[in-house]
């Protein structure tokens, strides 16, 4: 196969408000490089977030597709494997938080949005890293597989550092996050109660794997407390009503994953005082958890539900950012390349 090294191929950038075209050129590999060839990127919100403030880094995390060529000291891919990945993109390996595991919390990381600007999954090729890209199991396809690279990795997070088997846990919103959140909890063993303000997504939410639904605006219904709530929409709830023991028990854990964070988190003090509850913020999984998340997802068929777009230049970004302000994907937004 002949060496890509020089290749020019499109990037996406958002420049002075519009999503626009570039150039990136494909390098020589260094030994840890992966590069893979893009079949499918999901457009994750945080696409949008990034756009709207007018970062202009190249767009898109959340890529799948299939190898094209790998580093001289890559042992775990090879040419013509499928890969995914593109939020996650490297860290030191030594620190403490490497060492243990929680290498996303490496002072020396490398993520979507902070560094590698110019390589994003909005495009022909990404390029990455040995142990940051992940291969794709049997039983995944490249479509599922993509939203699975933010999404999954950070409703899977949450959910594997605070719920265990036959935990009740409540997941607030039916969304990009919470549609995967419900998926992974259920299979997971734990008893799941959603809160969400469409009552015509009660049966879709069962259908997920819910065991009861609630209405956002009437958490007091629920027919016992939960001991965590993932919070996955875009909007706070009212805190008052869910910092009740008959809603969230004593000693529960509240995971904010979605919500906005530009402005404050406020709770009532003496609630979580009194009876003991807990905030705990969670990003994406570390590489161990990404790649168990991929074959939990792969051995328990929980799959993302899709719209997917061919992909034909920066309008086809644009539209699905206009989707996404106008809350009109259901539930990830995928680019078929």
């Amino acid at each position: 196969m002949a060496s890509l090294t020089g290749t020019e191929y499109p990037i996406y950038r958002t420049l002075e408000g519009k999503v626009t075209a570039d150039k990136a050129t494909i390098p020589e590999l260094g030994p840890n490089d992966v590069l893979i060839r893009i079949t499918h990127s999901g457009v994750c919100y945080t696409d949008y977030e990034f756009s709207r403030f007018g970062a202009p880094l190249a767009m898109g995390h959340e890529g799948a597709g299939i190898v094209e060529a790998v580093g001289s000291a890559v042992t775990t891919l090879k040419p013509g494997d499928r890969a995914g990945g593109g939020f996650h993109k490297s860290s030191c390996g030594k620190c403490n938080y490497c060492l243990t595991g929680r290498d996303i919390q490496c002072y020396e990381r490398t993520i979507y949005g902070f560094g590698d600007y110019n390589n994003g999954t909005f495009g022909a090729y990404y390029l990455g890293k040995e142990g940051y890209v992940h291969k794709i199991p049997e039983g995944l396809s490249n479509e599922d597989a993509a939203p699975l690279q933010c999404a999954g990795a950070t409703v899977y997070q949450a959910l594997m550092e605070t719920v265990k088997p036959r935990d009740r846990v409540g997941i607030i919103g039916i969304g990009g996050l919470g549609h995967l959140a419900i998926q992974f909890a259920a299979k997971m063993g734990a008893d799941v109660v959603v809160f969400s303000t469409s009552k015509d997504k009660e049966q879709e939410a069962i259908g997920f794997g819910a065991s009861e639904f609630v209405l956002l605006t009437e958490p007091e219904k629920v027919k016992a407390p939960v001991s965590t709530l993932i919070l996955t929409g875009n909007k706070y709830p009212d805190w008052t009503k869910f910092l009740q023991i008959n809603v969230l028990a004593r000693d529960g854990t509240i995971v904010p994953l979605a919500a906005p964070t530009h402005g404050p988190l406020s709770f009532p003090a003496d609630k979580l005082f009194w009876d003991s509850y807990h905030v705990r913020s969670s990003l994406v999984a570390s590489r161990a958890q990404h790649a168990d998340m991929l074959d939990f997802a792969a051995r328990n068929k929980v799959k993302p539900v899709t719209q997917v777009r061919k992909f034909e230049g920066a309008e086809t970004i644009s539209a699905v950012f206009r989707d996404l302000e106008n809350n009109k994907v259901r539930y990830r937004a995928v680019l078929e390349f």
